[in-house]
This record gives structure tokens, C-alpha cells and sequence, in this order.
């Protein structure tokens, strides 16, 4: 196996001068062959601008095709790749350009500000970085890494303090890729249809490279609109998504089993997907969604099958190579017992920079990754998961994880989407709170004749706060800090001690 991811990625496309790559609706489509002459423009640029190997490149761009190139350039240049949301605040990137310490920063045209470091921008209008790879004439040299090296840098979402950049090898990405494309079954026909960003592990690494490993087209949007996605889905085979583009889809009319017919494969991941929205999918399109579980730290964990039953509210079995067990206590759970997640295996993370302390934290003293996800193993090795370590709740001296209480009130006729969270109470620590978007009328009388079977009194939800919109993330991830910041002062003045 070559250690460097690029030439992995490019291999299968070899001799395959015309195949299509990428299909960009405002231009011309590209193929790979194109792409990969883009990367040695890119990479030859780079090397004007003093990129070593082993440097970090710290890229704040829009999604493009240029970006794309970029990526692939500073793999073919040994260079470390570090993506940013291009959302992020001026104080956010200054500390990520002080951590990561990129010998070079690249924004798009019109987006520049201060850093220590050199700058250029990115662009086909005015890009400092796209005019210089224009006018070289490229390079086909690949700096040969090992499988050790690394590849890229993401920085974790920072939910329990500053953002951690996790180093990511290319081993690590070939393997997870590799794994991902063999169990999805990609093959050359098939057409992906990508909505999602680049800057993250779901739409750079699990979404292109399973493309890529088996030279197939991507039709390249810029971002997720229902009506454009619409437009393309009769032209794709596979789209990948999270759980809020598929509930934004499910509510337009357009979306039904004749649009979905020539479809081989949804799948859905970053956000859990409630059993409801699973159903609704299938009544309404005859497919089923195929859900999978993953982190920064260690790309795709597991998957539901591509051939056998997918099960709502399990995220599947884990992934060739990877091993998987479920603890508690520095004991392995038995089946069905709640537990911490606890992975192994090529596709892990090499450790958080510059942070030694947090690394060996986040590891077992066997060489597990502690993932920090509650969940189950059923008899048949599929995982289930009850949510984050961090999300539990204590209240009154017990334990509450809020997927289970969330499960019960997404089957609740007037409710289209929840979340619980715990919020400080004066009497029990914690009170159960939950947040609610409703299709109807609501009864907290209902609501508590519905629950008296399902859920033992001291889970249940002490308020219950109508909301219109759940803050989230660029990726769909419920944002469950920002609710306990934003009503942290709810429970101030209880009188309800249960």
C-alpha cells in the first residue's frame, strides 16, 4: 500500500483521462485528470510560498473546486493540511493560526485579516494563491510520506475548553477510506451527489474519498438547498447527508419515490436521527437511510449495513478494523449494559498537538480511545448510543442519559423534534428540561399521561420550553452548551422539589 494518501487517491483514476470527477452546476465539469494537473499547480505553488514538508497549511475558504485542488496539493507536498470553518471569528482564527503554527494561511479573495503568519488567498477573481498556481506549470513529483506521517489537522468542536488540534495520518485516513468504500459499495457508475462542507471529516474525507477510490463523479454543490438538491438527485446514485437535510427534504413534495427510484444509497451521519424521521423516509421515498457513527478522532467507528437490516437508533457494526468494545469501571460490559465507547485500531487519531497530557487522557491504558460516548452492544454486535459522557444528567442523586427520554418524546403526536438537557436546580442538582418544536397543540397533562408508562418519574422532564428552532452546528449537531447557557437561570426561583 503506498503511504501517501494522494497517491492513493489518484491511482484508480490512472489511464482515465476523460472520466468526469467533479460536476460544478455553475461550470464546466472537470475530470480528474484536470483536477489532478490542478494539485501539481497548487503543490508547485506552495513550494514558491516556502511549504515544506511537515508544514501546516491553515485553510479559511469557501467550498470550491480550487479548494478541493488545494487539499490535494498539500498531500501530494508532504504538507499538513488544516481546514477551518469559514464561519469562524477573527478570535477564533487567531487561535488557530497561534496553535497550529502554518507557515502559511490561505482565506478567500476579500476575507483576509492579520496572522503571524505568510498569507495568500484563494480565489479564481484576485486569489494571490490561484494567480501564482495559474502561472507556474505544475509539478507530477509526490512527496513520499510514511504511514506515520500526517496528513491533516482538524480542530475539535472545543464544547469543554479551546479547540484541540487532532492529527490525523495519512494510515488513518487510507484505512478508514478504504474500509468506508469496500462496505458502501462504491463503484465507478456511481454519481455522488455532495452538499456538504468541506472542512470537516463528513464531506472532505468520508464523502470524496469513497469517490475517488473508485474514480466515480461527484456533482459538487456549494451548499445544501432543498430545491437544488431536488434539481440533482435524478442525476446521482448516493448522497450523504446529516439528519437536517433529510427532515428539510421529507417536508417538500417533490421528494418521493419516484425522485428517489434510481437511488442506491442515503446515508446520514454527524447528528443522531430520530426513529421517526427514519420511518417518515422510508414511507415516503421506499428507501432506508443508512446511519453511521463517527468522530474527528477516528473517522467512521461503524456503520449499518449496505445489505441486511438497518434498525433506527443504531448506528451498526463496527467497521473492518476497528475494534470495539463498550466499558465501565475499567470493566468490558456486558450485552446490552450502558457503558463509555472504547475503540481501537490504524484508523485512530496520532494524538491532540502539542497537548501530551490530553492524549494520554484520551486513551486507555491498553490503547483504547476513550470516545466519551455512552452506549450498548446488542447480542448481534450492533452499537447503540444514549448520547455523551458530558450530556448526563444527575439529578436527585441519579444518573440520566437524555437519549432515552428524547427517544420517548419524538413519538409524541405534536412534537417534531427534541432535545433534554439538565439545568441547575436549587433542590435536585440537575433538573430534566426538555425543548421542544411542535407540529400541533401541546399538553403538559397529555404529555405526563403519555410519559407515566414510559419513563420513571424522576426522568421525567421538570418544564418543558417551546422553542422554535434548536441552536446547531455547521454540521446539524445540537448545540445542548448554548441551551444551558442561554436558560441556565430557569430553575432560579423553583418551587417544584420533587
Amino acid at each position: 500500500m503506498e503511504s501517501n494518501l494522494f497517491e492513493v487517491l489518484r491511482k484508480p483514476s490512472d489511464g482515465k483521462t476523460e472520466k468526469i470527477f467533479l460536476r460544478d452546476p455553475d461550470g464546466e465539469p472537470l475530470t480528474y485528470s484536470e483536477v489532478f494537473k490542478m494539485s501539481g499547480r497548487y503543490s508547485a505553488a506552495l513550494h514558491e510560498c516556502g511549504v515544506k514538508e511537515g508544514d501546516r497549511v491553515l485553510v479559511k475558504v469557501e467550498k470550491s473546486i480550487d479548494a478541493l485542488a488545494l487539499y490535494l496539493a498539500c498531500l501530494q507536498s508532504g504538507a499538513i493540511y488544516v481546514p477551518s470553518n469559514p464561519r469562524n471569528t477573527v478570535e477564533e482564527t487567531e487561535y488557530l493560526s497561534q496553535d497550529a503554527e502554518p507557515s502559511l494561511v490561505v482565506f478567500s479573495h476579500g476575507c483576509v485579516q492579520n496572522v503571524n503568519s505568510r498569507s495568500e488567498t484563494l480565489g479564481k477573481i484576485n486569489g494571490s494563491l490561484t494567480s501564482l498556481a495559474e502561472s507556474l506549470p505544475g509539478t507530477d513529483q509526490v512527496t513520499q510520506r510514511s504511514g506515520s506521517d500526517l496528513a491533516a489537522m482538524l480542530y475539535t468542536s472545543g464544547t469543554t475548553g479551546k479547540p484541540k488540534g487532532a492529527m490525523l495520518s495519512h494510515r488513518g485516513l487510507i484505512a478508514n477510506a478504504i474500509a468506508l468504500h469496500d462496505i458502501w459499495g462504491f463503484e465507478p457508475e456511481d454519481v455522488l451527489l455532495h452538499c456538504l462542507p468541506v472542512f470537516h471529516v463528513h464531506g472532505l474525507f468520508v464523502a470524496l474519498h469513497c469517490s475517488m477510490l473508485s474514480a466515480s463523479e461527484v456533482i459538487f454543490l456549494n451548499k445544501f438547498e432543498p430545491d437544488i438538491i431536488l434539481d440533482h438527485l435524478p442525476e446521482a446514485t448516493v448522497m450523504m447527508g446529516v439528519p437536517t437535510h433529510y427532515i428539510r427534504l421529507l417536508g417538500t413534495s417533490r421528494f418521493d419515490y419516484d425522485m428517489c427510484a434510481h437511488m442506491r444509497l442515503f446515508t446520514s451521519g454527524s447528528a443522531p436521527m430520530s426513529t421517526l424521521v427514519h420511518e417518515k423516509f422510508q414511507r415516503q421515498t421506499g428507501h432506508r437511510i443508512l446511519e453511521r457513527y463517527g468522530m474527528t478522532e477516528a473517522g467512521i467507528i461503524t456503520s449499518n449495513p449496505l445489505k441486511g437490516e438497518r434498525i433506527p437508533g443504531t448506528v451498526g457494526f463496527p467497521l473492518p478494523g476497528v475494534k470495539l468494545r463498550v466499558a465501565q469501571d475499567d470493566r468490558e460490559c456486558g450485552i446490552g449494559e450502558l457503558g463509555v465507547v472504547e475503540i481501537q485500531g490504524d484508523h485512530l487519531f496520532s494524538g491532540y498537538w502539542k497537548q501530551p497530557e490530553k492524549t494520554a487522557a484520551a486513551f486507555s491504558q491498553d490503547g483504547f480511545l476513550i470516545t466519551g460516548d455512552i452506549g450498548s452492544i446488542d447480542e448481534n454486535g450492533r452499537l447503540s448510543l444514549q448520547g455523551r459522557s458530558n450530556d448526563m444528567m444527575i439529578s436527585g442523586g441519579e444518573n440520566i442519559y437524555p437519549k432515552e427520554i428524547e427517544l420517548c418524546l419524538e413519538e409524541f403526536h405534536s412534537i417534531d423534534e427534541c432535545v433534554v438537557v439538565g439545568l441547575p436546580h436549587p433542590d435536585l442538582g440537575e433538573a430534566v428540561t426538555a425543548f421542544l418544536i411542535l407540529n400541533g397543540e401541546f399538553s403538559e397533562a397529555a404529555m405526563d399521561q403519555y410519559l407515566q408508562s414510559r419513563v420513571a418519574n424522576f426522568k421525567k422532564p421538570k418544564k418543558y420550553v417551546i422553542v422554535d428552532a434548536l441552536p446547531r452546528n455547521a454540521m446539524g449537531k445540537i448545540q445542548r452548551s448554548k441551551l444551558r447557557e442561554e436558560y441556565s437561570s430557569l430553575f432560579s426561583d423553583a418551587e417544584d422539589h420533587d
